[in-house]
Parts: C-alpha cells; structure tokens; sequence
C-alpha cells in the first residue's frame, strides 16, 4: 500500500503554486530586511547620537549667553541715557575707569591681533584618533599658551583683549574643560584670534619674535607659528560678567 501511495502525485494548482512562492519570497525579504537592521545597529556607535546631543545643547546655551549678553548691554545703555536725564553725566571717571578694566562696556582703539593655529599634523592626528578612540602626543596651542600670551600683553600696556571674539574680564578665566579651551563659559578652538588694544607699535613690539625668541622658538618646533599685525582700529564687546552679591567697596 505505500508503494502504491507513491505513485499518485498530489497535484496543485497555479494560483496556490504561485501563492506559496509570493508568501516564501515576502518571507525572504522581512528576514534580510531584520537582519539588515540588526547588523547596522551593532555597527553604530551609541556614543555618537549622545556626542551630538551635547553639541547641540552647548550651542544652543552659547546662543542664548550672547542673547543675554546683548540684552544686558542694551539695559546698561538704557540705564546710562535714564542717569544723564537726570543727573546731567553719566558716569564718573572712576566709574568708567573702572568698567574698561573690568571689560564691562564695549571698547575700540588701536591695537593689535595675534593669530596662531594647531600644528596641521595635530589637526590630522587628531581627527583620526577620535575614530579611533585614542589620543594625540602631537603639541597644540593649549590653555597655559593663552593664559601666557594674554599676560604678556597686559604687562605691556594692553588696556582690553579678547580671544576668538570673546572679551576678558575680570571674572573672564582661561581654562581646559573636556578637551577644550574654555574662555568664561564659551568653548573656543584652533585657529585662535588675540586681539588687544593699546599702543600698536608697544604692543607688536613686544610680542615679536626678536622679543619673545624662547617663545617663539618652543612654539616653532611644534609647528605652531604665531602672526602679529597692527590696526588701528579694533573693536571689543563687553565681557559676559556674572552679578557680585557679597564683595562690597570699601570706602
């Protein structure tokens, strides 16, 4: 009896035929299409959406402190016209003194800008380093460098200065934080712009390699090359400074 149930062949029709091979196929494509999906999420690097996020919110915070920073040069501004309506002079001589040092008003005169960048080999190394989780031995322009330069400069007469737009005041720190150049709360990086004002020729005198050659030598065989041009004219906002809510002048 099962000899003879072998030779009989089921036979099927077209249409289920082709059915079956419509469900196998679709079958096929959602187990390729999953698979696909689950090799590329093992592939992705989770990190990378939270390093964005970051960025993004650290952008949208140094965006909302220029805001403010503008608004609260619009305010004093107002407050000064209010003060000359009333009393006939805005502000003594101490106070304005005291403002340019503290970098709280926008300042302009001559000066000078000196510019310096990271080592192209730095940048390069760098770049690859992060893809591939390590870190760099190669020599960049670091806080300690800025800190030194912008010291330079007012030992020399600098009356107001600024890093990569960034006025310094007095509660204005120069510092290192995750990875980055810190100038008050806003991150700051290669290529960097110091601009200062007072006298020009003072001042390019000062910061120039004939006058500076240790400096300029240890920066040299780091491939950093710092450029020093005269202007007569440069412009600085005000420094973003936080309210004072303990220290009082002692008269």
């Amino acid at each position: 009896m099962f000899s003879d149930s072998r030779l009989v062949h089921e036979h099927h029709s077209v249409i289920v035929t082709w059915l079956n091979r419509v469900i196998v196929f679709i079958i096929c494509v959602g187990v390729g299409f999953a698979g696909s999906l689950f090799v590329q999420q093992l592939q992705s690097d989770p990190r990378k959406q939270v390093r964005q996020t970051l960025a993004s919110q650290l952008e949208n915070r140094n965006s909302q402190i220029d805001d403010l920073t503008t608004q609260v040069n619009d305010l004093r501004s107002q407050v000064d016209e209010q003060s000359k309506r009333i009393s006939g002079s805005v502000k003594s001589d101490v106070l304005r003194r005291d403002e340019l040092v503290n970098g709280t008003v926008a300042v302009a005169g001559e000066g000078i800008t000196m510019s310096l960048a990271d080592p192209i080999a730095a940048s390069q190394s760098g770049t690859s380093s992060n893809r591939v989780g390590t870190t760099s031995s190669i020599r960049v322009v670091t806080d300690l460098d800025l800190q030194l330069l912008v010291s330079l400069m007012f030992q020399n007469g600098a009356e107001a200065i600024s890093i990569n737009g960034n006025r310094l005041g007095a509660q204005t720190s120069i510092r290192k934080a995750g990875g980055h150049i810190l100038i008050g709360m806003s991150a700051v990086e290669s290529p960097y712009s110091i601009e200062a004002i007072g006298n020009k020729n003072t001042l390019a005198q000062a910061m120039n390699e004939e006058h500076l050659p240790n400096l300029y030598a240890s920066f040299k065989a780091a491939g950093i090359y710092p450029q020093v041009s005269k202007s007569n004219s440069i412009t600085l906002k005000a420094a973003v400074t936080s309210e004072i809510q303990y220290a009082e002048r002692n008269e």
